[in-house]
């Protein structure tokens, strides 16, 4: 079985929080919210937290062995007192020691059926028996939870009554890149942990030991998250679908958007929604503070197009993207969506036919 710790670590921009946990020792809650930004690296900071909890060597201000039995099974995805929820979309494999979305018998669909976003009530109904009995290794058991804010209602409401009556020995870690979207009950009832994003020079100076070309740029385009500026200068496909559409935002007109929504009919829709978060932020950043900060290899169309844009409709524009985000999750068809949002970007521009000009 792959040792599942291996690539995890604590990151530079982590070690405060690091140091702030262990600092802890016996005052730790039994429950914790570790919130943040995507692609910082916030889930193996938790992960990595789970094993030093589960660690039968550790000490105070310690981290775990590596050694122990305890770090043996967790390092291999198979601790007894360890488990971790998260949606099949995110984490398929039947090995990883996670309770999965899906918990039908029937397997006669599953080639074709569309892995879940979202962690139902069955999924949490799981534990019951493993939070209702003796930890194996007569230490913590560990329940870690990611996304939390995928949680059904009915799966957050069964969450709150464990966090209400928190099972002996049993600590709770919810990693999440939305606090609000979390009931507020859940909030109140958990100590909290901020990730934000690391300083830009201390993410550049990561990101050059990892080898990659253009650091500055990469970082730039995720919005300061080291890891997936390195995930994205690694992923070939994902940039070749990005450089389409920025290619249609940078010269847009009717037959480009309704060729360019064809062309990206697979990208799910969330991720659609934040690339064109980010360019109409660096139109409108442009126009009113003559910045731009996601996307600097485009500076020339962004300039032009800045100039030539309806202000009041392209602020109208952001926070349509604001409200669309939040929907992002429903079962949407990603064509339709894009091809929605390309078509309301075209209406930013009164006068189309100056562009190209």
């Amino acid at each position: 079985m792959v040792n599942k710790m291996e690539e995890k670590q604590i990151y530079p921009w982590h070690q405060k929080n690091w140091l702030r946990l262990q600092k802890m020792g016996t005052s730790l809650p039994h429950a914790l919210i570790f919130h943040g930004p995507e692609g910082t690296g916030i889930e193996d900071f938790a992960e990595i937290w789970a094993k030093t909890l589960l660690c039968e060597n550790r000490h105070d201000e310690s981290s775990a062995c590596g050694r122990c039995s305890s770090c043996r099974w967790f390092d291999q995805g198979s601790h007894p007192d360890y488990q971790r929820l998260t949606p099949d979309a995110l984490d398929p494999d039947p090995e990883s020691g996670t309770v999965n979305s899906d918990t039908s018998e029937d397997t006669s669909n599953k080639k074709t059926k569309q892995p879940s976003k979202k962690i139902p009530i069955d999924a949490i109904r799981q534990l019951h028996d493993f939070v209702n009995i003796t930890t194996h290794r007569g230490g913590f058991r560990v329940i870690l939870i990611y996304p939390a804010e995928a949680m059904t209602m009915e799966a957050s409401n069964a969450v709150l009554k464990m966090l209400e009556e928190p099972p002996a020995n049993t600590f709770f870690l919810l990693i999440t890149n939305q606090l609000g979207a979390l009931l507020p009950t859940i909030l109140s009832r958990c100590g909290k942990l901020a990730f934000p994003l690391p300083d830009k020079a201390e993410a550049l100076a990561w990101l050059e030991q990892q080898q990659i070309k253009d650091p500055d740029i990469w970082l730039a385009e995720q919005g300061g998250a080291p890891l997936a500026a390195l995930k994205a200068s690694e992923t070939d496909t994902n940039n070749n679908e990005h450089a389409i559409l920025l290619d249609c935002l940078a010269l847009p007109n009717l037959t480009s958007v309704l060729k360019t929504a064809e062309q990206l009919q697979k990208i799910p829709v969330k991720q659609s929604i934040i690339w064109m978060q980010r360019w109409l932020y660096d139109l409108v950043s442009k126009r009113q503070a003559d910045t731009i900060r996601y996307h600097p290899r485009q500076h020339q169309a962004i300039e032009r197009l800045a100039s030539k844009a309806d202000l009041p409709k392209l602020l109208m524009a952001t926070k349509q993207m604001v409200d669309r985000r939040k929907t992002a999750e429903y079962p949407l068809v990603p064509r339709l969506v894009l091809e929605d949002m390309l078509l309301d970007y075209l209406k930013i521009f009164s006068d189309q036919h100056r562009l190209f000009r």
